[in-house]
């Protein structure tokens, strides 16, 4: 892999990590088009790069994860509990469904990407119509004060789905959330506040592979390069994505990657 072509990926990973279009399916169709062959390194660096994202969420959120993480040392079951204590003990509840699908299917995740087009493009339909769904069924009148634990471990497996390529985690989670009865603004806040635990899990669980691979120093540049501009375009995009689901809807995410499913399926096919 080249510097251009790990700045390109980079970019791509921070424009569609949190905009619900599925950023693996974009990297993956990004690689195809940029001429990259599957192997370990090009598996590890899209998984890698997302901490270049997860870094964006941190400082777009820095002071919710701040006044949550002091109040989750406060007893839950208390009277004097609010509800960022509560929101603090459900972002890990929310995190087990998730955590258990990764670690139970890892090995057919992997091997998924060698044959990347076909799978992207049937799980971008399936992102667009749970999107339509949540659309059409939620009833969005919720805010995260109501939040109850049946509440976390639904929205968790939602969350769950996103370990397939192609399937979008942002997506996935605001829909869910959705689809529990919250607004869109307060399914997003929550799906990305929940994705920074199993995101560094994910981060961490493969960089114990990735300092093993033989030529690790030589692929460090090209990490840095990605890591970098996924994190600059990922802070970008999630301000953007925030501001945008206070008046707009999912519908155009949602015919953005029935579009997008069809173009890649016609591409497997053809090309």
């Amino acid at each position: 892999m080249t510097l251009f072509q790990a700045l390109i990926l980079g970019i791509i990973q921070g424009l569609t990590e949190f905009i619900p279009v599925s950023s693996t399916a974009h990297l993956l169709i990004g690689q195809r088009l940029l001429g990259i062959e599957s192997s370990d390194f090009i598996f590890a660096f899209i998984i890698i790069i997302q901490l270049g994202t997860v870094l964006s969420l941190i400082v777009v959120f820095w002071r919710d994860l701040w006044r949550i993480t002091k109040e989750f040392f406060k007893n839950p079951f208390t009277e004097s509990a609010d509800s960022l204590n509560r929101l603090a003990w459900y972002i890990i509840l929310a995190t087990i469904p998730a955590a258990l699908i990764g670690y139970l299917v890892r090995n057919e995740v992997k091997t998924l990407f060698n044959e990347p087009l076909l799978g992207s493009a049937i799980r971008l339909f399936s992102a667009a119509a749970l999107m339509f769904l949540a659309e059409r069924l939620g009833s969005r009148i919720r805010q995260l004060d109501s939040m109850h634990w049946l509440d976390a471990l639904m929205i968790g497996f939602f969350q769950g789905l996103a370990i397939f390529p192609g399937a979008s985690r942002s997506g996935s989670t605001i829909s869910g959330g959705m689809l529990r009865g919250f607004n869109r603004t307060a399914s997003a806040r929550f799906a990305f506040l929940m994705s920074i635990p199993i995101m560094l899990g994910a981060v961490i669980y493969q960089i114990i592979d990735v300092v093993h691979l033989p030529g690790f120093r030589e692929f460090v540049p090209v990490l840095a390069l990605g890591f970098t501009s996924a994190a600059i375009v990922g802070w970008l995009a999630v301000r953007w994505l925030l501001s945008y689901l206070n008046k707009n809807s999912l519908n155009a995410f949602a015919a953005y990657c029935t579009l997008a499913g069809l173009a890649v399926l016609l591409f497997n096919i053809f090309v």
